[in-house]
């Protein structure tokens, strides 16, 4: 799943208003975010997959298990969770950033084929395989995204034209992504898939400058 993850985070303002947008786009994004520095490490493994029945099933995600298992998952969630709340003290705010990064896998095991471990060294894999239908795939995660940018548009209040267009560039240049992934072509290589994955890290100071320029309604 891709904007499936950056809704869970616009939806999770009407939940805890008060927490930084930033820290919000970073919790279900989180294993995405570790998993192309893990790429890089060499202690996990993907590969380009020819002729793949779907453009969501191109990446052969063969070895992820410490970005993106269930028990991991779970890790991760405690551990975001308790950065947040020795910065912050919000309760609230931690809990929802659990939620959020655990989310990740949740939506993962709805959409991935069988490849997701349930913890590092178990070989049982998981996943119900939404990826298999394009159309399905493009409904379930078109329908989160939009209600998602409603809920978090009726929570903050633009300040001044710079609220309305950082908000507006983001949902926008997450959708021209997002049909550039389905349509177009695909990754030319592993190392163009790593590159991008760093990349993502950019959306966290993207998501600060939109919260300074929509404060919470």
């Amino acid at each position: 799943m891709f904007i499936g993850h950056f809704a869970v985070g616009l939806a999770s303002k009407k939940l805890a208003p008060q927490t930084n947008l930033a820290w919000l786009l970073a919790a279900p994004l989180f294993l995405d975010l570790l998993w192309p520095i893990f790429l890089i490490a060499g202690i996990e493994h993907a590969t380009l997959v020819k002729d793949a029945p779907t453009p969501f099933l191109v990446l052969g995600l063969d070895h992820y298990p410490w970005s993106h298992s269930l028990v991991m998952s779970l890790v991760w969630s405690a551990a975001m969770a308790v950065v947040y709340w020795a910065a912050t003290r919000d309760r609230r705010g931690a809990s929802v950033i659990a939620a959020g990064v655990f989310s990740h896998w949740v939506l993962d095991f709805v959409t991935h084929r069988p490849d997701l471990q349930l913890a590092p060294g178990v070989p049982t894999e998981v996943g119900l395989g939404l990826w298999y239908s394009t159309v399905g795939t493009i409904a379930t995660e078109a329908a989160m995204f939009i209600v998602a940018v409603v809920l978090y548009l009726g929570v903050t209040r633009a300040r001044g034209l710079a609220g309305k267009i950082s908000i507006a560039t983001l949902v926008g240049f997450l959708a021209i992504g997002y049909a550039g992934s389905i349509f177009g072509p695909p990754p030319p290589s592993i190392e163009a898939v790593r590159i991008a994955g760093l990349a993502s890290w950019l959306v966290i100071p993207w998501a600060y400058w939109i919260e300074r320029t929509r404060p919470p309604a």
